[in-house]
């Protein structure tokens, strides 16, 4: 009998979602940033064996909405829990609950679901600390299973794939075996270049980016790939910012950014980034529409 089953993964920001879903998955398809809302849309990770099939949503993480954007990133969020087999809801290491988590349990109280519950970033704590937010936890008498687990260093990610296994319902392989994300080519390659510019541009400037791949092109001669690519930004004095001195921020945004592309091709590539100003587009459902936010 084959299983298998979809399951949502649901946190506030930076917990550790993304993190955790790259180390099952064995590749890196989810972009990881220390900056909140680094995942914008629902990704689909297939994690499959001879048993059984797993379809991870990587979803953006839960905050209260600041524009159109976020309001839509909100809707991603929730929408999974309608449609999936197992939630899965994330906390860290914090030994109280914030706003956000207390927000998150007031909408899964009244889902029947399955949860489970993972704490990440036990990496960070000593194991009395440990058994003291399982038990907190689990005095909520929500939760399926809690499972402590660092996504960083992969610690008891086996214990939540085979806690996950058991709730399967009999179903087909929906995707073949040797995929792993639904997302095209173009989208992970516009978001390894997001990633890279939010590793290197300030604080402010990055939640305004959106990056748009306009070519895609396997030269004839050569194992080249020629990829171009606009970095948009909502403000005139952002540009400046992401070109940098003499253009030196663009040329490490690119340079980093070659580097994951070409191990995701497997091919030498040549990168040309340009800087497009876009006002407020995170305001406006036209734009929105057409960066795929939709």
């Amino acid at each position: 009998m084959y299983k298998s089953g979809f399951v949502t993964v649901i946190g506030r920001p930076n917990v550790g979602k993304s993190t955790l879903l790259n180390h099952i998955i064995g590749e890196k398809v989810s972009i990881i940033s220390d900056k909140p809302q680094t995942t914008r849309n629902k990704i689909q990770l297939v994690y499959t064996t001879s048993e059984y099939q797993i379809v991870f949503l990587d979803t953006p993480g839960i905050q209260m909405p600041k524009n159109k954007l976020g309001e839509y990133m909100l809707k991603i969020s929730k929408s999974t829990l309608e449609e999936v087999d197992v939630i899965t809801f994330m906390v860290d290491d914090s030994m109280e609950t914030g706003r956000l988590d207390n927000y998150i349990i007031g909408e899964l109280k009244s889902i029947k679901t399955p949860i489970i519950l993972l704490i990440n970033k036990i990496d960070k704590l000593s194991k009395e600390e440990i058994v003291k937010l399982i038990l907190k936890y689990d005095a909520l008498d929500m939760f399926h299973e809690i499972i402590p687990i660092s996504a960083i260093n992969g610690e008891n990610t086996t214990a939540y794939v085979n806690a996950i296994e058991k709730l399967l319902p009999e179903g087909p392989q929906y995707f073949p075996e040797d995929m792993i994300t639904d997302q095209p080519e173009r989208v992970i390659i516009s978001e390894i270049i997001r990633e890279k510019a939010l590793e290197n541009l300030q604080e402010e400037i990055p939640h305004g980016i959106f990056v748009g791949v306009e070519e895609i092109f396997k030269r004839e001669n050569k194992e080249l790939i020629d990829i171009e690519a606009i970095i948009y930004c909502e403000k005139e004095s952002h540009k400046g910012i992401v070109i940098g001195k003499g253009g030196k921020m663009i040329r490490e945004i690119g340079k980093t950014a070659r580097k994951d592309i070409e191990s995701l091709l497997g091919s030498q590539v040549n990168l040309q980034l340009w800087v497009k100003v876009e006002k407020n587009w995170r305001e406006k459902e036209g734009k929105l529409k057409y960066f795929g936010y939709k």
